[in-house]
């Protein structure tokens, strides 16, 4: 941006001077004074569009400044409303709405953000997109899943090198899974996972995001022919197999994605968690026995079966099925499958 003309500079030093000598008794008097003589000036016919701006901007601040925000709220609305052909209503309606921010009026500042992106040609201020600006900020207010879609697909397809298009995808993947849209989620969900650095990047607010994805896309990818529809149908097969001393179907059982066996202590996520080994070497010479009914730490979506006489490092086994959470195919959706082991007695 140009530099203000030399007078117009040099009464903004001044004014800000005043300001600074002036007691608290006078700061209201003083402030006042400097908002009509800013005022008065910005009534002048041979300011250029840099002036001008310089201007309205000071009287902006200057009302921010004492947070005068309805004070601001009209001075910067009647300014667009009067004054179309400004280059710099785009900036005066970002004012605005972070105005109404600060007053907790979120959804009218919503309507200012999404009228400067609708209405407005994009403007750079001090080094700064306004339409980029804007999209920030409906993103962080913004509660519906179909507007917060919107927000991401044009930060993504708008401004690819000031965001970081992973963490993009992963959260646009997120409102696709919260609007049903399930299709898209898993297709963003694999841009996601497709990135460079996917497996490295790190989300403070969501831990595990590139196994969390990536366990979403390989079920989607499986045949799930492994899960049952009852926890009693799947609980009958798991001690009808143990009982026979069939590992073959006992393997059939287990979920081909994501099985893990790990001590109660280990993270699921971890690398050394994952299992696809064969029951048969744990069940050959082995005497093995469960327990009649479920422990009572399952739940509604979550169950255990205490097991004994797999190995004599690790005596106990506990076998563990959840409820599949799979939205995107309502027939495999709160079924149920055997998803790993804990070893070891609970804590």
């Amino acid at each position: 941006m140009q530099n203000l003309k030399i007078v117009t500079k040099m009464f903004f030093l001044f004014t800000a001077l005043v300001f600074i000598s002036c007691s608290k008794d006078n700061t209201s008097k003083i402030y006042k004074q400097t908002q009509e003589q800013l005022e008065e000036q910005l009534h002048r016919t041979d300011l250029s569009n840099e002036t001008q701006f310089g201007i309205i901007n000071q009287i902006a601040k200057n009302m921010l400044a004492t947070k005068d925000y309805n004070s601001l709220i009209l001075f910067l609305t009647s300014w667009v409303e009067k004054h179309e052909s400004d280059p710099y209503n785009a900036y005066w309606l970002l004012m605005t709405a972070n105005a109404y921010l600060e007053t907790d009026a979120a959804p009218v500042a919503s309507y200012y953000f999404e009228r400067i992106i609708r209405n407005y040609p994009d403007l750079t201020v001090q080094g700064k997109s306004v339409h980029f600006l804007s999209l920030q900020q409906l993103i962080q207010i913004s509660t519906q899943p179909a507007n917060r879609i919107k927000y991401f697909n044009q930060l993504i397809t708008q401004f690819p090198n000031d965001v970081s298009i992973t963490e993009m995808y992963y959260r646009l993947a997120l409102e696709y899974e919260k609007e049903g849209e399930w299709t898209q989620a898993i297709r963003t969900y694999t841009l996601f996972v497709n990135r460079d650095d996917a497996a490295t990047i790190q989300l403070s607010d969501i831990p595990n995001a590139y196994q969390t994805a990536k366990q979403l896309i390989d079920f989607n990818n499986s045949s799930k022919d492994w899960t049952f529809e009852t926890i009693e149908s799947l609980m009958n097969a798991i001690k009808n197999a143990i009982s026979t001393y069939d590992y073959r179907k006992l393997d059939t059982y287990k979920s081909k994605v994501n099985f893990f066996a790990m001590s109660w202590q280990q993270d699921e996520n971890a690398d050394n968690a994952q299992s696809s080994f064969s029951m048969r070497s744990y069940m050959r010479g082995n005497k093995i026995h469960y327990e009649r009914d479920i422990d009572s730490m399952s739940s509604p979506t979550e169950a255990y079966l205490k097991t004994w006489g797999w190995h004599s490092y690790v005596n106990v086994w506990y076998l563990y099925f959840r409820k599949v959470n799979f939205p995107a195919d309502p027939e495999i959706h709160g079924r149920w499958e055997w998803a790993g082991i804990y070893y070891g007695e609970k804590l």
